[in-house]
């Protein structure tokens, strides 16, 4: 016996009928069983295939009742797969319950049915399960149901080291406008010295020479530099601002701390493949960075992929965290993007190329928002000076293309060394990832030709 659908009300704005005869007929037999949802902040529209029920177009509110009752409708009429495009957070309390339920969610992204001729209204969107029917939307790909958990405490702590080092750039125009130049004595303003003579002075202390004093041993500027440095104006409202900019600062410290505290243990329920301890650390020493996670990354890292990714030039625990909580394990992201071609593509790093009557009409990436693209070519940003090969393509690429599009390329070819090597379960060779390949070779013997015949030579093979 079938439950009676309840929470939900037939659309009014639209007659589905009227609707749906403004789109041409399209096949629909690659998904027969699927239906089509609007998300909104307030309703979900819903649309299952005509002859399903009487009301084949209805409406329910977006509380946690009305999700129950729109997942009870679909289940009554007997959709196993649904589309719907991701507006805002909206969609994720949704997309939770209705993939619970057994049901195949194609998650997908608006502007591929931008284009689709017709009145843009709720009604109507909802009835593009028409296209999905038809099997013409392409699901999105989101994490596996255990790397959800740390891809959100992941974006969670990013927006709050973002919180502390706007709270320091506070700290430093209070000091500023009281002239006291610590960030001209000290190389950083959040470190042992520099926060034990914010201290000392929040206290009651003025005197230049004693807060001097309280500079670590290790520091390389003189007392005299330092004792200049911290003659200033006093003033009141400065120091009250000064105070709460360091209480915040260290609020925010003390909850990126409990984060990454979490963040390991989270990604210590991941089941993997691999068990083994992290083999040595490599010539290159791996690199953590001052705002990096405070749990064990790299071995984390080759837990997950089977390999150890910390010798590659440019990887770092920024990037290593992205990768972990943007993807998941070696499965997951080999099932997502088997090939190194998918993965680039994903995350906008490889050239959208447009080409029509073999002329090409563009040649630029896509606009991505990916916080795993943005950590690669941050990986590369800082490899300008560095003699490895990586470096040595930074340059070439940025001296031929500019300086964004040559990281973008640097980018590009560090996420296909990675991914090569999660796939292959092989170590780091640099000989490996920049040997010479025919059509390498065949540029530059190109290249060779035009040079010479630019200058009235003529190129003759060796013997």
């Amino acid at each position: 016996m079938k439950r009676k659908p309840s929470g939900g009300k037939a659309a009014s704005r639209r007659s589905p009928k009227k609707c749906a005869s403004t789109q041409p007929s399209i096949n629909t037999q690659t998904h027969p069983d699927a239906a089509g949802i609007d998300v909104g902040a307030e309703e979900f529209v819903v649309a299952v295939p005509p002859g399903r029920c009487e009301e084949p177009v209805r409406t329910y509110v977006t509380f946690t009742s009305g999700i129950h009752a729109l997942r009870d409708w679909l289940l009554d009429c007997d959709i196993k797969t649904v589309a719907m495009e991701s507006t805002g957070n909206y969609w994720i309390t949704l997309y939770d319950v209705l993939t619970a339920a057994g049901i195949d969610v194609y998650l997908v992204n608006a502007r591929h049915v931008k284009g689709v001729p017709g009145k843009k209204t709720d009604v109507c969107d909802a009835q593009w399960q028409q296209l999905h029917a038809a099997g013409l939307l392409r699901k999105s790909f989101r994490p596996a149901l255990g790397i959800v958990p740390l891809r959100f405490l992941m974006r969670h702590r990013a927006e709050m080291v973002s919180d502390a080092a706007k709270q320091l750039h506070l700290m430093q125009k209070s000091l500023t406008e009281m002239n006291l130049k610590l960030q001209h004595v000290f190389s950083d303003i959040d470190g042992v010295s520099a926060q034990a003579i914010i201290d000392a002075i929040l206290a009651g202390e003025r005197d230049p020479k004693k807060l001097a004093a309280l500079r670590d041993k290790r520091c390389r500027s003189s007392a005299e530099d330092i004792i200049e440095a911290l003659r200033g104006d006093y003033r009141e409202e400065y120091l009250f601002v000064l105070g709460q900019s360091q209480r915040i600062y260290r609020q925010l410290r003390e909850a990126i701390a409990a984060c990454d505290g979490k963040l390991g243990e989270l990604a210590a329920r991941v089941e993997c493949e691999v068990s083994g301890p992290l083999p040595p650390a490599p010539k290159t020493q791996r690199h953590v960075g001052k705002n990096s996670p405070q749990f064990a990354v790299f071995e984390t890292a080759w837990r997950f992929y089977g390999v150890d990714l910390g010798g590659v030039p440019g990887i770092s625990t920024g990037l290593l965290c992205a990768l972990i909580s943007e993807v998941g394990t070696r499965d997951q992201l080999l099932a997502a993007f088997p090939t190194p071609e998918r993965f680039a593509s994903w995350m906008g790093l490889c050239p959208d190329n447009r080409i029509s009557g073999g002329k090409v009409l563009k040649a630029k990436t896509r606009k991505v928002k990916s916080r795993l693209a943005g950590a690669f070519r941050l990986g590369v940003f800082g490899l300008q000076k560095s003699q490895t090969q990586m470096g040595g393509y930074l340059r070439r690429m940025k001296g031929k293309l500019g300086k964004a599009e040559g990281t973008t390329a640097a980018a590009h070819k560090l996420a296909r060394i990675v991914h090569g090597m999660i796939k292959s379960q092989k170590p780091y060779d640099e000989k490996e990832a920049f040997k010479l390949t025919p059509q390498s070779v065949a540029r530059r013997h190109k290249a060779l030709e035009k040079q010479a015949a630019a200058l009235g030579f003529t190129l003759q093979p060796a013997a």
